[in-house]
């Protein structure tokens, strides 16, 4: 059995998809789960929902953290989720935050989002998310 040190990480894509120009809060993330010793492949802005999956699939991750403050993440996050199941790429697990209304949190889950963390949410609460999905999953 491999010990903590020993394990292979756990890899992430961290993305920000669509027109949203505002990184701030994906880019505070990715260090959190960085410092957390998460492997994080940071896309940067304006990517496609394409460009995240095919991102995901190349770097063979885990996970994907969606950042949307544009207002825009149903369709954003549905899109992603069709297209790992079109890749046959479902267990990559998918979370997110930014500005989502309470409203919608309830469909992203059943549409397959796995987690949400609105502004306000300490690091630590994603970095163990994080780790501990993973680890329930048998991904890390």
């Amino acid at each position: 059995m491999p010990t903590e040190t020993s394990a292979v990480p756990i890899r992430v894509v961290v993305a920000k998809p669509g027109l949203d120009g505002h990184d701030r809060g994906a880019k505070v993330i990715a260090r959190a789960l960085r410092d957390a010793g998460v492997e994080v492949i940071y896309t940067g802005l304006h990517q496609t929902p394409r460009q995240i999956v095919d991102t995901a699939i190349q770097e063979d991750v885990d996970a994907i953290g969606l950042s949307v403050l544009s207002g825009a993440h149903m369709t954003l996050f549905a899109d992603v989720l069709r297209l790992l199941g079109e890749e046959g790429a479902e267990d990559i697990t998918v979370f997110g935050g930014g500005i989502i209304p309470e409203a919608d949190i309830d469909a992203l889950h059943r549409m397959g989002v796995a987690a949400l963390f609105t502004p306000g949410t300490p690091t630590h609460v994603v970095t163990e998310w994080v780790r501990d999905s993973m680890r329930v999953s048998g991904r890390a």
